[in-house]
């Protein structure tokens, strides 16, 4: 009898877990033909001359090319400023809007979350039209802003100047990167145990100590999670390089993903285009691996 109940059980485990196979099949199929396969395919072809006329298979010589190429060099070095700009910037600021706003009354901080959530849900191109015209070196706010106060006696090209272009970028990055962090910081700042607050505060904890010792621990996953996506996100940078400045003046924005575009898609050197993403999908997962390393740590 008890054999026959063990061998039920166990062909109704098998059943429930062909059925979650099934379930898990299309989302596989999904993934390994829109995600694995064109990786690999960007692996082989990076080791190549593809092109709209080629084909031949020529090594490492892509990889070499980059070593020489300084537009690369340049857009490497643009692309770690952004990432080291803004991944601490959106994580500090949220962090902070998101302890503000948590405290609110229901309606006051659904405002906010709506206020902060709104460059995200803008379309992109919508929100470059905007910035464009307050960088306008001719008619935009923030020239006339500053000159109106006297910071400045004459009109800047801000997006057309070598030395506010980059900052610039980085700026609408940030406005268009806080929303998801804030609103997650707030759902998370919400979920801490109240109870535990309060014990601490009766025991005299000031607030940098209770924020520390105990907010802080409960919302660690999330800080993780905010640190890995801005890192991605800032080191896939393109849309906004490629609708307000292409690269440019003399290269000051170009960044490794428009790179990319401009080789693969401009000049149709496939081959070299493909193999500049391997670098930055090798670059992008180094940073994880270190961010995810640095969280246990501090968890532990």
């Amino acid at each position: 009898m008890q054999t026959s109940q063990r061998t039920a059980l166990r062909a109704r485990e098998r059943r429930e877990n062909l059925i979650g196979y099934a379930y898990m099949a299309p989302a596989l199929v999904f993934f390994l033909g829109f995600v694995i396969f064109p990786m690999g395919m960007a692996l082989v072809t990076s080791l190549t001359d593809y092109s709209m006329d080629s084909f031949n298979f020529v090594g490492l010589a892509n990889y070499a090319r980059m070593l020489r190429d300084r537009v690369f060099g340049k857009a490497m070095v643009n692309t770690v400023l952004i990432v080291a700009v803004s991944v601490p910037a959106v994580t500090l600021f949220s962090l902070w809007a998101a302890s503000v706003v948590y405290k609110m009354r229901q309606r006051s901080s659904s405002f906010f979350r709506i206020v902060f959530y709104m460059p995200v849900v803008t379309g992109t191109v919508a929100v470059t039209v905007v910035w464009k015209w307050m960088f306008s070196r001719y008619n935009g706010l923030l020239n006339y802003v500053l000159r109106a106060l006297g910071v400045i006696g004459t009109n800047i090209s801000w997006l057309g100047d070598e030395a506010y272009a980059i900052w610039c970028i980085i700026l609408i990055l940030f406005t268009t990167s806080i929303g998801q962090p804030i609103v997650l910081y707030i759902s998370a700042l919400s979920n801490v145990d109240a109870s535990l607050v309060e014990a601490a505060e009766v025991d005299g904890a000031t607030h940098f100590k209770v924020f520390w010792k105990i907010k802080w621990p409960q919302i660690m996953n999330t800080t993780l999670y905010i640190l890995v996506i801005t890192t991605i996100n800032s080191f896939q940078i393109f849309a906004l390089i490629q609708l307000l400045t292409s690269g440019g003046p003399n290269n000051a924005t170009n960044t490794i993903m428009y790179n990319i575009y401009y080789h693969a898609f401009k000049l149709n050197e496939y081959g070299y285009g493909n193999a500049m993403g391997v670098v930055l999908a090798v670059v992008i997962g180094l940073f994880s691996v270190v961010q995810f390393r640095l969280a246990r740590a501090e968890r532990e």
